[in-house]
């Protein structure tokens, strides 16, 4: 066994389980078991088990976009004040300060990704367990060789969960595969672009977008969907059915917390503004109304003369 492999074993090993689990219980309710819809259901069963413990790590990794998104014009200074300076020192210099700040801020530009990095494990270990059901082997754990062998001949609108689009045009497999897997690379491809458009279109406040980070937005806009139109046409049916449901799940989620959670100052966060204030429930006016009573406590009064204080006191 390979380093890879061994990397690999107990994600697979869970994978299987979590597989063979959901598929036992769709044959439970009378799926027919070496049917390709049970299969997909399983594997839909799977993107909500890994994205659903995902949660908390992707709370975590909006509140640090959202500190990314604060301090990027603090950023923009620091980069600013070292511009043209290309010496060691200054180069230091400029990476010292930047730490401080994140360390300061207690940002990390990587946690944004932390979600994405934990999903590519799982991706290349269904990968794997698809890779190996298509050369009739069976898997680490409970996917046993009747199971794969199930999985692998099993077909969805006549085209098998084993088959790509590259085998198709090659004629390794039926014209169906190349319907149905270009269809779901459009749909990938779609849903990411929107998953992003909507991260730059409307969560992204006037500092931010004037701001280098706003430049990587739109260049990750525009790179991501053409990922997945590239190397769509090498996965099995079955792995890309795992990454469209994870997309949706992605667009969706990102939609709720957009919604809910937007920038501060990006236009989401004026169209929530909006909605409670419709509704009367918009917390901005009542913060307003305590700041001016704190700001009348704290107002500077005037000195009042001996004469005018016992004319007063009258």
């Amino acid at each position: 066994m390979d380093f890879i492999s061994l990397i690999l074993w107990p994600i697979k090993w869970v994978i299987e389980l979590i597989l063979v689990a959901f598929h036992s219980m769709w044959t439970f309710f009378g799926l027919d078991p070496n049917a390709g819809v049970t299969w997909v259901l399983s594997i839909v069963g799977l993107v909500i088990v890994v994205r659903a413990a995902l949660i908390p790590i992707f709370v975590k990794q909006i509140k640090s976009q959202r500190r990314m998104l604060e301090v990027a014009p603090q950023l923009k200074k620091i980069q600013d004040k070292y511009k043209g300076k290309k010496d060691q020192f200054s180069r230091e210099a400029m990476s010292r300060e930047t730490m401080d700040l994140y360390k300061k801020t207690g940002t990390n530009p990587l946690s944004s990704c932390l979600p994405l990095l934990l999903q590519m494990p799982i991706f290349f270990g269904l990968f794997s367990v698809l890779n190996d059901a298509q050369h009739d082997k069976a898997g680490v754990g409970v996917f046993t060789q009747d199971l794969a062998n199930s999985f692998a001949n099993s077909e969805i609108l006549g085209a098998p969960l084993k088959g790509t689009f590259i085998g198709a045009m090659n004629g390794e497999y039926p014209w169906q595969v190349m319907v149905i897997a270009a269809t779901m690379i459009v749909l990938m491809t779609a849903s990411q672009f929107i998953t992003q458009l909507q991260i730059v279109s409307k969560n992204m406040s006037p500092e931010t977008k004037a701001s280098p980070m706003f430049r990587q937005q739109r260049i990750l806009l525009y790179l991501l969907p053409l990922v997945f139109a590239f190397s769509g046409v090498a996965f099995p049916i079955g792995v890309m059915f795992y990454w469209l449901v994870s997309n949706f799940w992605t667009m969706g989620q990102q939609f709720v917390v957009i919604r809910n959670m937007p920038t501060p100052g990006s236009e989401a966060a004026k169209a929530r503004e909006e909605r409670l204030a419709r509704k009367g429930k918009l917390v901005v006016e009542e913060k307003t109304e305590i700041e001016s009573q704190e700001a009348k406590k704290t107002q500077r009064q005037q000195p009042v003369s001996k004469a005018r204080a016992k004319k007063q006191g009258k």
